[in-house]
């Protein structure tokens, strides 16, 4: 049997996920947000260098979101996730023919090296112990001149000290909440999502009528999301006990260290998202 370490995965925070995508499993997204959602993250990827035979993998693929989006594009997509979100996400994607459902780890999944025309990952690799390593074996996957997508927490490298600080408040609070029971951390992240992040996504949807520029305003992201989505992120982000983040030259470093070239970042929030082409 292979140890945790070898997986390169934190088995609380794989039980957390699972039951965060039971709890919030999209279905109650309305299908115009979560098309947006994926049209912000895979803006600058390369469409042009995968076709209808295109072979590819979704690596921590949770309930399927974006593999609905991208299914249609390719041959076939590995959608590849170690918790119970696998249940999940075969049955939203159901008549979906070109795609395998692998209950596995980034390292320890059914895919060969070398065998995959593109790949991707959004928002997973920062709840993994070695998030370099994990890059890397992603990369491994890839044939030479595959494009690899990637999403992982920034370290509000672009952002001002006020926001630092309350990151730095919000990751204390993650901290005592993630090692709270389930029952309790669920109530505790939905009472979170009504007293900060709802009114702070009102204020910031006000002032932009009024014309002030809200992009200094933590979680102004949301000022056009609903309230599912809230609940959700907030359970992501304060429930998992799992979290890192990184700068965008640290990722960029990671990036080219595991064998990809040509990298380009997205300009626009959520950061950061970036994509380079296996050398």
């Amino acid at each position: 049997m292979r140890s945790e370490n070898e997986d390169n995965i934190d088995h609380d925070t794989v039980i957390s996920f699972g039951n965060e995508w039971n709890r919030f499993d999209q279905s109650r997204m309305t299908q115009s947000e979560i098309e947006n959602g994926f049209n912000e993250y895979f803006d600058i990827f390369p469409w042009d260098l995968i076709n209808s035979g295109s072979i590819g993998f979704d690596m921590g693929c949770g309930s399927g979101r974006w593999a609905r989006f991208v299914s249609p594009k390719v041959g076939h997509l590995n959608c590849v996730e170690p918790s119970d979100a696998i249940n999940i996400a075969e049955r939203e994607l159901y008549g979906f023919k070109n795609i395998s459902f692998i209950r596995g780890s980034v390292t320890n999944n059914n895919l060969t090296n070398e065998s995959q025309d593109f790949g991707y990952s959004i928002g997973v690799l920062h709840h993994i112990p070695n998030t370099r390593l994990a890059i890397k074996s992603c990369v491994k996957l890839l044939k030479s001149g595959s494009p690899f997508l990637l999403y992982i927490y920034y370290a509000l490298d672009n952002r001002s000290i006020f926001f630092k600080i309350t990151w730095r408040t919000s990751n204390l609070m993650r901290k005592v909440i993630s090692k709270l029971p389930l029952f309790i951390r669920n109530i505790v992240t939905d009472i979170v999502a009504v007293t900060i992040y709802m009114p702070l996504s009102i204020l910031s949807n006000i002032l932009e009528k009024i014309g002030i520029n809200t992009a200094n305003i933590p979680l102004s992201y949301y000022k056009n999301r609903s309230f599912y989505t809230m609940r959700t992120d907030s359970r992501d982000r304060l429930g998992t006990p799992l979290e890192q983040r990184f700068t965008k030259d640290q990722i960029k470093e990671m990036m080219t260290e595991s064998g990809l070239g040509e990298i380009v970042f997205s300009t626009h929030a959520p950061f950061w998202c970036a994509v380079g082409i296996k050398k």
